[in-house]
């Protein structure tokens, strides 16, 4: 049986590296071996950053909802209960986005709110 030598394929999976790894600082841009490792490394921290993304943009909205139940003289935590009680099934993006955009909606939400309490 002949040898078989994978230079073809050899040489295409060190090309995909290489190209994945450009723009790395040092030895890690260049040198297969440690580009390889910084690759891996660099697909972690973007699945962590993946997920830290989601908790973050979710702490952004409460903060705006506390800001805005404040000018109205609610605690958020009070808002998010009375929401509950009352029946409004509003996620928090949604609800920060009408405190921005919708004033007048969300001063409707807010006496429902108070309502409901």
């Amino acid at each position: 049986m002949p040898r078989v030598s994978k230079g073809a394929a050899t040489r295409q999976a060190h090309k995909r590296i290489m190209k994945d790894v450009r723009g790395y600082r040092g030895a890690t841009s260049r040198n297969y071996r440690l580009a390889k490792e910084a690759r891996v490394a660099a697909q972690v921290n973007a699945r962590v950053g993946r997920k830290q993304k989601k908790r973050q943009y979710r702490g952004l909205w409460i903060i705006r909802l506390s800001a805005a139940c404040a000018q109205r003289g609610v605690r958020y935590s009070q808002f998010i209960n009375g929401l509950k009680k009352a029946g409004i099934a509003l996620n928090r993006k949604m609800l920060s986005e009408i405190a921005i955009f919708d004033a007048a909606a969300f001063d409707a939400l807010v006496e429902k709110v108070k309502a409901a309490l």
